[in-house]
């Protein structure tokens, strides 16, 4: 089965927690704090591997997890990074936020790499927290949780030109005629169901990747009949091979064909009208082809390059496939998302950094204030609430991130509740 669209979670790992310890020698009197750091919980990487064609395996395993850090030890022992999880996926594949609908990675190259979901580093162990006023502090962090995401990764195969046109106009014969490839051939509709690649060689050894696509009717932009499945792939190539019917034996004309298909490439993206685009006529060997292309030309700007063919009989390939090969030297690649500059390169994969001082205050029916947002989650969560100094350093942060400020200006007084995630607080003034 070809899988070429999922969603899946994935979720980094949390860092280790740091330890609170105290060196405990003989002969070594007022030995200090010696907790160690937790490690750095592992990333979650996507990697191209060459060999994948599909995204089949993500259609039975969705969830993907890496390992969390080590804990910080005693000794002043730091906690060992964990190793991180890499996922290999095919050539093609884009991967967006499935909440914001955001590009995270393109991912095109063999061995091109992007991290997907960040580990959160290590808690800090008690020593990193002595000071001349408090030299043995019972002070710790745990580590901060790894940050996780639902993606939907689509893939868009890897082709220099693709065959567009509507189904049963001869695309798959043309495929399989000059190339390697055996695309299904049947006298029915959508009998390419999946792209099919093929390697083209011209007679002067240039070579280019024909892709033959499922094929297209009116509505397609909107998903009807095998729509969205065949333009997702359009997006990559470089050169459009619009075949037309030039027989019209199923009843169609010729010029409403061409112009409905360009409809439903504008509609779907209009990125995709700057592609230079070579109009096959095939099926010429049939009856009525040359005065129906005499009308089709009628009916075109002087400058549309027409190329009649007959697949079947491969007439007229030849040239056909120099143009193709002469157009792509010339054409440069069309990035698939808008480049970004080097300094917000990193906002690309966590845009909650940006946003990392923020927190919210609602009110929920009871009356309770409730606390959200992403800094203060992760302050709450790299907390040690079994130590009284580690209480205390939270209601200083919170102080600090002017919450208690903000609390009082909607109306929070003594004794009200405050909630953050599952816990509930009571606010003192």
């Amino acid at each position: 089965m070809f899988v070429d669209h999922v969603k899946v979670y994935v979720r980094g790992g949390d860092g280790g927690d740091g330890m609170v310890a105290f060196r405990r020698e003989k002969y070594v009197p007022d030995g200090g704090p010696a907790g160690g750091d937790g490690g750095k919980g592992g990333d979650v990487v996507f990697v191209v591997e060459e060999g994948l064609r599909t995204l089949m395996d993500f259609r039975y395993k969705r969830i993907f997890k890496a390992d969390r850090g080590t804990h910080g030890m005693s000794k002043n022992q730091h906690g060992a990074k964990a190793t991180d999880t890499f996922i290999k996926v095919p050539p093609g594949t884009v991967v967006k936020d499935a909440e914001t609908g955001e590009t995270i990675a393109d991912l095109v190259e063999h061995g091109q790499t992007a991290v997907i979901a960040r580990g959160g580093r290590g808690g800090r162990g008690n020593s990193r927290f002595a000071t001349p006023q408090n030299p043995a502090p019972e002070l710790s962090e745990k580590g901060e949780p790894g940050f996780e995401r639902n993606v939907i990764m689509e893939l868009k195969v890897l082709a220099d030109a693709g065959l567009v046109g509507f189904p049963s106009v001869g695309k798959s014969t043309l495929l399989s005629v000059v190339s390697a490839a055996k695309p299904k051939i049947a006298e029915y509709h959508f009998t390419t169901i999946v792209p099919n690649l093929g390697m083209v060689e011209t007679d002067d050894q240039r070579s280019f990747v024909m892709a033959d696509l499922p094929g297209l009717i009116e509505g397609a932009h909107q998903g009807i009949g095998l729509g969205h499945q065949f333009l997702r792939h359009i997006e990559r190539t470089r050169v459009i091979i619009h075949v037309i019917d030039m027989s019209a034996m199923e009843g169609r004309d010729p010029y409403e064909d061409y112009v409905t298909i360009n409809e439903e490439l504008k509609q779907y993206n209009m990125r995709l009208t700057e592609r230079p685009q070579l109009i096959v006529a095939n099926k010429m060997d049939m009856p009525d082809a040359e005065e129906n292309l005499k009308e089709f030309r009628k009916k075109l700007p002087e400058d549309a390059r027409i190329f009649p063919i007959s697949a079947l009989s491969r007439q007229g390939l030849s040239n056909l496939l120099f143009a193709i090969a002469d157009l792509l030297e010339v054409t440069a690649e069309f990035p698939l998302i808008d480049e970004v500059d080097e300094e917000s390169e990193n906002t690309v994969l966590y845009k909650h950094e940006s946003d990392a001082d923020g927190f919210d205050i609602t009110r929920d029916p009871d009356g309770s204030f409730v606390l959200s947002g992403y800094a203060i989650e992760r302050l709450f969560k790299m907390t040690d609430f079994s130590r009284e100094d580690s209480i205390r350093r939270f209601a200083r942060q919170m102080r600090g991130m002017g919450i208690d400020d903000a609390l009082r200006e909607r109306g929070a007084e003594n004794g009200d509740t405050v909630r953050l995630l599952e816990f509930e607080f009571e606010f003192m003034d």
